[in-house]
């Protein structure tokens, strides 16, 4: 076990967290313009108002309501790991400089 090392590059690491990041911002864009093109609003407009139309639109705007909240909870999600990694990073780093003020940089722990 002693022959055992972990290392932990911190610019990897935020990359990877900024990555995540990255990709809960475009899914929340993304949700955004999908809500503009499919709310309660624009569905009506499509449909009009027939009343033949009423079961449909519900329908329509039921599923879109689903949807956006599944996109939410996912880019929700995206940002939540993006942080936790980004506050693994710091961690790790403060623990490298414990361990390396208690043993010495670079100079094999003599």
């Amino acid at each position: 076990m002693a022959d055992k090392e972990s290392y932990v590059d911190h610019g990897e690491i935020m990359k990877l967290a900024r990555s995540f990041e990255q990709h809960s911002y475009d899914l929340e864009k993304t949700l955004q313009k999908f809500t503009a093109e499919t709310g309660e609003e624009a569905i009506t407009d499509g449909f009009g108002v027939l009343t033949e139309s009423e079961e449909v639109t519900s329908a329509y705007i039921e599923y879109s309501a689903d949807v956006a909240s599944a996109m939410k909870a996912i880019y929700t999600h995206l940002d939540e790991i993006g942080a936790a990694l980004k506050q693994v990073s710091s961690n790790t780093e403060v623990n490298d400089q414990g361990v390396e003020a208690l043993f010495g940089k670079n100079d094999g722990g003599k």
